[in-house]
């Protein structure tokens, strides 16, 4: 057990601490008026978990903590070189649930309660560890790098010199290529703060992994607390020039993993803006006003109230609104009316990737039901998609003797 150390989680505790206070950031006066309430503390028994055999299992409880605040390592099997792979459950006082492998750095479940105090695991996962080892998961809760989204033709010029990546999405580079971050398995390290518990995931990638220049050492740390907030935090250093855009690509159904589409979920978007794109899905290069599109979500909106006026669905970067000084602000809002169930995200990026699970044909399933077309939606924080060839987006350039750092905050709580 070590103490969270990076500089950036200081912002998480304090926003921890202000909404404990009952001072909870909001998007507008319209959703306090929604009626958002604190969690209860439930007892049901939690969704299966990838290779949820009994061995080798230990649990450390933060120290003056009450009992349910925890950390539990499990072994769930190996790589095919024999590499174990290992699984870790966060619990809080609370009830909420949230397990990690260290094969992707991946969410396999994360457990919140409706307004019934009904918990149900509300992100899509694989039902074996075999599964995710196939390549079946699409993605399914792991952190995706170096480079997360596409980039044009599997190419980018830095400092002078043409890189060539694996084109693994039609002609274009996706998610870091072949062998990315999600395909890796990752060290990992419980770790105990202030009303906390959580785990940092470490990873090397060499001098050039999947094309990509310099060796990397990433980070990312996922910590629960008592508020029901899930933050991930993550860091990179890197000894030559390179690119690194990293998230996570959880798909999430706030109504329970394989209870259905999404349409009738509600969504806020804190983006004025997006970015078109083309048929391969690569910006154009400009930023496009939402208002007055199916694009606008800035008024709370059912995901599916106009989802058959966007070709393929949704599957679009959007441009968030900050303001100067701002350091976590709201990204997005989701609702499901149904469970009441809600998920607010803050994040330090500057744009995040809304999709709506276009790909998903019920040939995926866990628990025994099928994963059919929007039976879940992504909001992927990121910068912008193919970044290191377009030189009026945010640069996604990290040097030697620089630090990568990002952090993203879900807030789960219950609506009457």
């Amino acid at each position: 057990m070590r103490r969270l150390w990076n500089p950036l989680f200081a912002v998480l505790l304090g926003m921890a601490a202000f909404a404990a206070a009952g001072c909870s950031e909001q998007p507008s006066s319209d959703t306090d008026a929604a009626g958002t309430t604190a969690v209860p503390a439930v007892e049901n028994p939690p969704a299966r978990d990838p290779g949820s055999d009994d061995r080798n299992t230990t649990t450390t409880a933060q120290d003056g903590a009450k009992t349910g605040m925890n950390v539990e390592k499990k072994n769930i099997g190996t790589t095919s070189d024999a590499t174990e792979v290992d699984q870790y459950t966060l619990t809080n006082d609370r009830g909420m649930k949230v397990t990690i492998m260290t094969f992707g750095a991946t969410i396999t479940s994360v457990e919140v309660p409706d307004r019934d105090g009904k918990r149900e695991n509300v992100t899509l996962y694989c039902d074996s560890l075999d599964n995710y080892l196939a390549g079946d998961s699409p993605y399914f809760g792991c952190v995706v790098g170096r480079y997360a989204n596409r980039i044009a033709k599997g190419k980018f010029t830095l400092n002078g010199t043409e890189y060539t990546l694996a084109t693994n999405d039609g002609a274009n580079h996706l998610h870091g290529g072949t062998k990315g971050f999600d395909k890796q398995v990752w060290k990992a390290e419980p770790i105990t703060g202030d009303d906390v518990v959580g785990v940092t995931f470490s990873l090397e990638s060499p001098d050039g992994d999947e094309g990509y220049p310099g060796k990397l050492s990433a980070t990312v740390t996922y910590t629960l607390n008592n508020d029901n907030t899930l933050a991930l935090s993550y860091t990179a250093e890197a000894d030559k020039p390179t690119v690194v855009n990293l998230t996570n690509h959880a798909y999430w159904n706030l109504a329970g993993a394989g209870k259905g589409d999404i349409l009738k979920h509600e969504l806020t978007l804190n983006a004025d803006h997006f970015l078109p794109v083309d048929d391969g899905l690569i910006p154009l290069g400009q930023l496009q006003p939402v208002k007055d599109t199916p694009m606008d979500f800035t008024q709370p909106a059912a995901i599916g109230s106009r989802i058959d006026q966007v070709e393929g669905g949704y599957d679009h970067c959007y441009v968030l609104n900050k303001a100067e000084g701002e350091e976590l602000p709201l990204a997005a809002r989701a609702v499901d009316p149904g469970s009441g169930r809600v998920m607010e995200i803050y994040t330090s990026q500057p744009a995040i990737q809304f999709y709506t699970g276009n790909f998903l044909d019920g040939t995926l399933q866990a628990g025994g039901v099928a994963y059919q077309e929007h039976h879940a939606f992504c909001l992927e924080t990121q910068h912008y998609p193919d970044s290191p060839n377009q030189d009026e987006f945010p640069s996604t350039v990290l040097r030697p003797g620089q630090t990568y750092e990002q952090v993203t905050v879900h807030k789960f709580s219950v609506q009457q």
